[in-house]
């Protein structure tokens, strides 16, 4: 457990750097140019990154031992920042700023790119909960995960604010530049102790039908992600309009830390899945919650009151951990050890391709057709009963029914055979403890007199 801790915190630290540069790129773009559009491209293309990356990433997780994963993701991500670095010295910020020029998509997808490979170590790290928990802890070990990442996630969204507000960007690629890689040096000391992995010749380097083939091997799982991938979609929505709400409620350094605060509801939640796990069946804790979480989305938005707004986020937050520990808890107990990482990367890969579709068609809708109908007086007297008065209605709007969309898919995945067919298969999966744990009790039995 000792070992997995410092994974973890090694982990947390690397994702408060990525996400504290990206948190700060997307309210720079924001507040420089107030384009929507570009807030809403720059979300769908990270995860349009991450659709592409992560069936590769996953392959990699299961051929090469995960610290060795871990260290080259850090290293990546340090060289392409150092590369942003010397882009936005170089080029004036004027020019830097055109979305019609080169240097601004240049700029934006080097970033993106050492932000987006930070995910092969998250993906290495929900198969370390596998190598080094018991597999009853596994919901708890998990819990735990969003804990550290909550806590990192607060941390990432004031600091980018406060960096952006008094800094500026200049000084905030900067630091992040410099603390990429603190990790590095704890990785290279770090030992992280891994059965030998026996490897495939005939497996190819993106091993797309080996982790289908393990993923069609638990009845019911391929429901599982076909449902977050749902999910997904509705939550596209947030992530293209989230920021630009906020921005227009709050100045920038304000609202970094209105996100911050908001987000300590993450650190609750993940502190209560720690402590107390997800009951029997994880996938009707998971369903539950998404449908809770699409009521939030429909209300939280429904008057122009900061109050309302932050409470939302906050409740929003502290179910977030329960949703995603669901699932990696079902994976690590159904999946063999082995093929885990080809699994999460093929979730990941499905999940993930459904939010940028989302993303990248609301940015452009809602800035050049719904915001300005609801700026109208025929589109405030339509639905002002419903969203009151004041900034952003339109954005309040989809959120609506962005929010009613979850609900529905929630509601629907539990009169589903697939949801009855996983939950049996959830239940009926050994309770074996991790294959760090078996090792050391077959080493102690060989040297036991």
């Amino acid at each position: 457990m000792r070992t997995f801790v410092h994974v973890l915190v090694n982990t947390a630290v690397a994702n408060l750097t990525t996400n504290f540069l990206w948190f700060a790129v997307v309210f720079w773009v924001y507040l420089e140019t107030r384009s929507i559009l570009a807030t809403g491209v720059l979300g769908g293309v990270y995860m349009i990154l991450i659709a592409v990356c992560s069936m590769w990433f996953g392959s990699l997780v299961d051929r090469l031992r995960k610290q060795r994963v871990m260290v080259l993701s850090a290293t990546i991500s340090l060289v392409t920042f150092v590369v942003g670095c010397v882009i936005f010295f170089m080029v004036p910020e004027s020019e830097l700023l055109r979305l019609d020029r080169p240097w601004f998509w240049l700029f934006t997808l080097i970033v993106l790119a050492g932000c987006v490979v930070e995910l092969l170590r998250n993906l290495a790290l929900a198969t370390t909960v596998t190598l080094l928990v018991p597999t009853e802890r596994h919901a708890n070990a998990n819990g735990l995960v969003g804990t550290v990442q909550g806590l990192a996630f607060i941390a990432t969204s004031v600091f980018s604010g406060l960096s952006v507000g008094f800094i500026g960007m200049g000084g905030t690629i900067i630091i992040a530049t410099v603390f990429v890689g603190v990790p590095i040096l704890h990785l290279i000391a770090l030992r992280i102790p891994e059965p030998e992995i026996v490897q495939d010749p005939t497996r190819s380097a993106i091993d797309f039908r080996g982790g289908m083939a393990a993923m069609l091997a638990v009845p019911g799982l391929i429901a599982l992600v076909f449902f977050s991938t749902l999910n997904n979609l509705s939550g596209g929505v947030f992530m293209a309009l989230l920021d630009p709400y906020g921005l227009e409620l709050f100045a920038v350094e304000i609202w970094g830390i209105v996100f911050g605060v908001a987000s300590t509801g993450f650190i609750i939640g993940g502190a209560v899945v720690a402590k107390w796990g997800l009951g029997k069946n994880p996938i009707r804790t998971m369903l539950v919650l998404a449908g809770l979480l699409g009521v939030l989305g429909m209300v939280f938005t429904l008057r122009d009151w900061p109050w309302l707004f932050i409470t939302g986020i906050w409740l929003f937050m502290a179910m977030m951990p329960a949703v995603e520990a669901a699932e990696q808890t079902v994976i690590q107990k159904v999946v063999p050890y082995g093929k885990q990482g080809r699994v999460f990367g093929l979730a990941m890969t499905f999940e993930a391709a459904a939010a940028p579709i989302t993303s990248l068609l609301i940015a452009p809708i809602a800035e050049f057709w719904i915001v300005p109908y609801m700026e109208e007086p025929a589109g405030a007297a339509r639905w002002g009963w419903l969203l009151g008065e004041g900034e952003s209605r339109g954005i309040a709007l989809i959120f609506v029914w962005a929010g009613a969309a979850m609900v529905l898919v929630a509601a629907g995945a539990f009169l589903t055979r697939s949801y009855r067919i996983l939950s049996r298969s959830y239940a009926s999966a050994p309770v074996t403890v991790s294959p760090e744990a078996s090792a050391a009790a077959a080493e102690a039995e060989r040297t036991t007199p």
